[in-house]
């Protein structure tokens, strides 16, 4: 029976620097677009729109997901034949945890026409941020950004494209780095319990894979709600060893 790795969950030493920018073959394009085609659980009808918001570049983002989500499928195919449960919590909460709103995403979010289309292209209204840098600055009240603003905004979507690279300056933040480690340590995780499936550790399986719903709120709120999913992630994964183990003695 397999043994639970002695891979860490309570936190890993994050990279002193933003990853490189992911690079993509056209083979490899070809190869997502065709699985995402063939199997609908790799994108949800509920995100499939959402795409090209992945806090890194759109095409990446869709090569990577669908085709872990598609290896994913195969092996829970081949494990409970007719089952899908796994794939699509996987699909759903791996996309989660990649489009994370980072400072480029609440540009956009702000640059959002629907707020001139709602109230009109006259109606005065304000954004209350609490930007990382006056933060660490000391300043603990949230600065108001009106209309006036947008040029600013439109600057910083603009350097969007600077995501994931050395120069990204927002990607150093410490909050940032454990929002690119828990998509890393979320497929690792993925990766361990593929062995162990069976009718007997689905459930469970799919607990984990759905545990990414509890990672709400922004900075501290968000940390704190980390620490609560690697906590339960650690129960979950004892119960899903014990459970595998119980089902190997049962034989």
């Amino acid at each position: 029976m397999p043994e639970p790795s002695s891979r860490s969950w309570t936190g890993s030493s994050p990279s002193n620097r933003p990853p490189r920018r992911w690079r993509t073959s056209t083979k490899d394009a070809r190869r997502a677009r065709s699985s995402s085609r063939s199997n609908d659980a790799a994108w949800p009808p509920a995100t499939r729109s959402e795409a090209p918001q992945c806090s890194c570049r759109p095409r990446a983002c869709l090569i990577r997901r669908v085709t872990f989500v598609e290896k994913v499928r195969a092996t829970e195919e081949t494990a409970i034949p007719g089952s899908a449960e796994l794939a699509e919590a996987v699909a759903t909460h791996l996309f989660k945890l990649m489009a994370y709103k980072d400072e480029y995403e609440v540009a956009r979010l702000i640059l959002d026409a629907s707020i001139r289309q709602e109230f009109g292209p006259d109606a005065a209204y304000g954004v209350k941020l609490h930007p990382p840098l006056p933060r660490a600055m000391g300043l603990k009240r949230k600065i108001s950004f009106t209309a006036k603003s947008r040029p600013v905004f439109r600057l910083l979507y603009a350097l969007r494209r600077l995501r994931g690279t050395r120069l990204d300056v927002f990607g150093y933040h410490s909050v940032r780095r454990m929002e690119r480690d828990l998509i890393r340590q979320y497929r690792d995780a993925i990766d361990e319990l593929l062995p162990l499936l069976s009718p007997r550790t689905v459930a469970t399986a799919t607990k984990i894979a759905a545990l990414p719903d509890i990672i709400r709120g922004y900075e501290q709120i968000k940390v704190g709600n980390v620490h609560r999913y690697r906590e339960e992630l650690g129960r979950l994964r004892n119960e899903l060893f014990e459970s595998h183990r119980l089902g190997q003695a049962a034989r």
